[in-house]
């Protein structure tokens, strides 16, 4: 009977527990958590961190002070995760998830990509976890940033840097991606080992190497089995720009006016002012 007593006092006790750990106010966070991610060339960057704000103090040199390892945000450790091998600064990244540090500096910072993803903060911090150290040069931003904020700028098709912006300072680290090999590959496989039956591969294969610069002759030669196969006024406005790179003109006008057309019909003006400035440019 005593036995039954203790079992049920304890299941007792441990309702009660719950109940009091459940019943928790809920309030807005100091520094809410974020998290951005961005596309950048064939590569998924995502970047998790929380956001304090300066509320009335002196952050880079008092509260973030000049030459000690911070986490780049607050609490838990910023990180950023890639999905594919990345160079960061010029230096090879493999892909995975890594904490992002600083030591700020008047007139330098130390940025590092550890691998210890666990700390709260900069509690435990260790060098002999860093992958990557590299230097970058602050600058002023031209408003305040009351709440820290970090995001994607300056992106191209194969890269992007990455910008932190609190108060009046901004840094920012170029990170770039492997992009051509990838295509490259994915061209031969589908379209020059093989003679594929769909005319979007001979444009997609045309597009990337006009845009990339590379055989133009070849690029012609599949734009004009996508235009043949199944004409729309996209592949055509492409035909019409890899006509004038080759130095054909009368064709080139002779293309434009068709995409022109085609796009007229479909009710699409970008595409018609697109045609009607290449046309201009070539007369």
């Amino acid at each position: 009977m005593k036995t039954k007593i203790n079992i049920l006092f304890l299941s007792l006790l441990t309702i009660c527990i719950s109940v009091v750990e459940a019943q928790q106010i809920q309030m807005p966070q100091a520094s809410p958590a974020a998290q951005i991610s961005q596309k950048v060339g064939l590569t998924d960057v995502t970047v998790d961190y929380s956001r304090p704000s300066m509320r009335g103090r002196k952050i880079f040199g008092e509260l973030v002070p000049f030459g000690d390892v911070w986490r780049t945000g607050a609490n838990a450790a910023t990180t950023l995760t890639f999905s594919t091998d990345v160079k960061i600064e010029g230096n090879d990244l493999q892909a995975g998830t890594y904490a992002l540090y600083a030591i700020p500096g008047k007139s330098e910072w130390t940025m590092i990509i550890s691998s210890n993803t666990k700390l709260w903060g900069a509690v435990g911090y260790d060098a002999e976890d860093d992958v990557l150290r590299f230097k970058v040069k602050p600058g002023k931003t031209g408003q305040k940033y009351e709440t820290m904020e970090i995001n994607f700028v300056d992106i191209t098709d194969t890269g992007s840097s990455l910008a932190i912006k609190w108060e009046n300072t901004r840094v920012k680290f170029r990170i770039e991606t492997e992009v051509d090999e990838i295509v490259m590959s994915q061209i031969r496989e589908l379209v020059l080992d093989q003679e594929p039956t769909n005319p979007g591969l001979y444009y997609q294969a045309a597009n990337y190497y006009f845009t990339n610069n590379k055989d133009m002759e070849q690029a012609y030669d599949w734009i004009i089995k996508s235009v043949d196969d199944d004409p729309k006024y996209w592949t055509m406005h492409l035909k019409a720009k890899i006509e004038l790179a080759l130095g054909k003109k009368k064709e080139a006008i002779t293309s434009a006016q068709k995409s022109m057309d085609m796009a007229r019909e479909a009710k699409n003006p970008d595409y018609v002012g697109l045609n009607e400035r290449l046309i201009r440019s070539i007369k």
